[in-house]
């Protein structure tokens, strides 16, 4: 059970330990059922309609990021009091790091902490990589950008996102190059089509292959026409959100052609 638990914790997968903690006579105390968002639970509680309704209450305190304290009745009944589980749910605080000291970047800081990440800014220029310019970011570092996603790589997952907002290609490519050795589960830059179609053409010599470039979603962000810093915040964690949830309703500014301004956008 607790090589299956931190086997997951490794991996950054989001699960729920239930454990009963009170139960008649003492009976099945200390019964555990380890719970995640796919798959069959692991181990058990003692009773096939107890295991049932802890594995549905698991899911729920998984999904909210939160510990509970439920009762059940001995059979798993809903309603009644005799048995007592905690569920302990163990979902990684999701991780956004911003490649770039720029306006852009603090807006989005900004919104990403709303949206619940622990927000990273990180820029090799330490002039520009300082608390006072972003507030909202729980961590600013003063390092090469792909010498920061190098050193971190372990502790990324598919919950994780890089946003490589710098326009710079001596950043932006060995940047891009490192959170594709990651197991983020969203990459995006910034950047207009033609910085986007010269920025891939250095990654193609770098070595990235096209089925890796795939995974780089530029120019970065929904198609909302969106302008100002505060508005691409807005349409990049749009876009982010669609693609941690597999939507393919929202159309990406990657997978979109024409102008990303549009200058006579009606009021």
């Amino acid at each position: 059970m607790y090589e299956v638990l931190r086997d997951a914790l490794r991996r950054d997968e989001p699960v729920a330990l239930a454990t009963v903690v009170t139960a008649p006579g003492m009976t099945g105390l200390g019964g555990k059922l380890l719970v995640g968002r796919g798959g069959e639970p692991v181990g058990s509680l003692g009773e096939p309609g107890l295991d049932s309704s802890a594995a549905r209450d698991a899911r729920g305190a998984l999904a909210m990021g939160r510990n509970a304290l439920v009762h059940y009745g001995v059979h798993g009944e809903i309603g009644q009091e005799a048995v007592g589980v905690f569920i302990q749910a163990f979902s990684p605080q999701p991780r956004m790091i911003i490649l770039g000291a720029v306006d852009f970047s603090a807006a989005l800081a900004s919104m990403a902490r709303v949206l619940g990440y622990r927000v990273v800014v990180c820029d090799a220029r330490p002039v520009f990589a300082t608390a006072r310019r972003f507030p909202d970011a729980d961590e600013v570092v003063a390092e090469w950008p792909d010498r920061y996603l190098r050193r971190v790589a372990p502790e990324l997952g598919p919950s994780d996102a890089v946003c490589v907002l710098t326009h710079d290609a001596k950043f932006d490519v060995p940047g891009i190059i490192a959170a594709l050795e990651t197991d983020v589960g969203y990459i995006g830059a910034m950047g207009s089509r033609r910085t986007t179609e010269q920025r891939n053409l250095r990654l193609g010599e770098a070595g990235v292959t096209e089925e890796q470039l795939a995974r780089v979603r530029a120019p970065i962000g929904l198609d909302i026409g969106a302008r100002t810093p505060e508005e691409t915040a807005v349409s990049i964690c749009a876009e982010i959100i669609a693609a941690q949830s597999g939507t393919d309703a929202a159309v990406t500014l990657s997978a979109s052609s024409g102008p990303i301004h549009r200058h006579n956008r009606a009021l």
